[in-house]
C-alpha cells in the first residue's frame, strides 16, 4: 500500500532543466561572447519595448490618455538608460567582431569571461548613471504650460518645452550630453570596423570576404537604424516643438528598432539558421 500511494502522489513542482543536458557544441555556442553581448542586448530591447508599447496600446483603447506625473518620469529615464546602455553595448559589441575577425588566434584570451562581463556592467552602469542626469536636468523646472504632449511616450525634447522657465538650458545640456554618448561610442565603432575594412581588403580569398561582411552586417544595420533616428531625435533643435515629422524617429528608435533585432541577428547569424534547421528539422533552413 505503501508503494502505491508514493506511485500515485500528487506532483507538486517541475523541473526546468533548460540547456544542462544539451550538446557541448550548443552550450558552447550559448557561452560565446557574442551571444552573452546578444543577450544583454535582447534584455534591453524587452526593457525598451515594455516601457512603451504598454502605455501606447492602452491609449489606442481607452479615451482617457492622461499619465500621471511620476509615471511620465519614470517613463523618460527608463527610455534614457536604456538608450544609453544600448549605444554603448552596440560599440563593445563591434570591438567583439574586431577582435574575432582581426585576432582570431587571440579571440578567447581577449574577450574573456571577465573582459566581457565588465563590458556589459559598463554599459549598464552608465546608462544608469546617464538616465539620473538626464533625467535630473529635463525635471529641475516646474511645469505650468500646455500638458499636451505630441507624442505616443513621454520623450525628453517635448516635455522639456512645456516647463515654465526657458527651457533652452536644458536643451542644451540634452544636445551635449547626446554628442558625448552617442558620437564617443561611434569612435569606437568606426575604428573597430575600419580596421576590420582594411582586414578583409587584405584577404586573397573572395569566399573568406563575404563571410566577414555576412558576420558584420547584421550589427551595423542595427547600429545604423539605432544612431540615425536616436540622432535626429536628440540633436535636432526642431524635436523641442514635437512636429509630426519627428514622431516616426521616435518609433523607430524605442519600437520597430528593438522588435526587429532578434529578426535580423537570426537571420543573419549561420549559427542560429542551423541551430533553429535542427530543432525544426527543416534543413531548407539554412539554404
Amino acid at each position: 500500500m505503501a508503494s502505491l500511494r508514493n506511485s500515485s502522489s500528487t506532483v507538486t513542482e517541475f523541473i526546468l532543466v533548460g540547456f544542462e543536458h544539451s550538446s557541448p557544441s550548443t552550450r558552447a555556442l550559448l557561452s560565446s561572447p557574442m551571444y552573452f553581448f546578444l543577450g544583454h542586448l535582447s534584455l534591453l530591447d524587452v526593457c525598451f519595448i515594455t516601457t512603451t508599447i504598454p502605455q501606447m496600446l492602452i491609449h489606442l483603447v481607452v479615451k482617457n490618455h492622461t499619465v500621471s506625473f511620476v509615471s511620465c518620469m519614470a517613463q523618460m529615464y527608463l527610455v534614457f538608460c536604456v538608450g544609453v546602455a544600448e549605444c554603448i553595448l552596440l560599440a563593445f559589441m563591434a570591438y567583439d567582431r574586431y577582435v574575432a575577425i582581426c585576432h582570431p588566434l587571440s579571440y578567447a584570451q581577449i574577450m574573456g569571461q571577465q573582459v566581457c562581463v565588465r563590458l556589459v556592467g559598463t554599459a549598464w552602469f552608465f546608462g544608469l548613471i546617464n538616465g539620473i542626469f538626464l533625467e535630473y536636468i529635463s525635471c529641475w523646472n516646474t511645469f505650468c504650460r500646455d500638458n499636451h504632449i505630441e507624442n505616443f511616450f513621454c520623450e525628453a525634447p517635448i516635455v522639456i518645452a512645456l516647463s515654465c522657465a526657458d527651457p533652452q538650458f536644458s536643451v542644451r545640456m540634452i544636445f551635449a550630453d547626446a554628442i558625448v554618448v552617442l558620437l564617443s561610442p561611434m569612435v569606437l565603432i568606426v575604428t573597430s570596423y575600419a580596421r576590420i575594412l582594411t582586414s578583409i581588403l587584405g584577404r586573397a580569398s573572395s569566399s573568406g570576404r563575404g563571410k566577414t561582411f555576412s558576420t558584420c552586417a547584421s550589427h551595423l544595420t542595427v547600429i545604423i537604424f539605432l544612431y540615425t533616428s536616436a540622432m535626429f531625435s536628440y540633436m535636432n533643435p526642431r524635436s523641442t516643438h514635437g512636429p509630426d515629422k519627428d514622431k516616426p524617429f521616435f518609433l523607430l528608435y524605442t519600437i520597430i528598432i528593438p522588435m526587429c533585432n532578434p529578426i535580423i541577428y537570426s537571420f543573419r547569424n549561420k549559427e542560429m539558421k542551423g541551430a533553429m534547421a535542427r530543432a525544426l528539422g527543416r534543413s531548407s533552413l539554412t539554404r
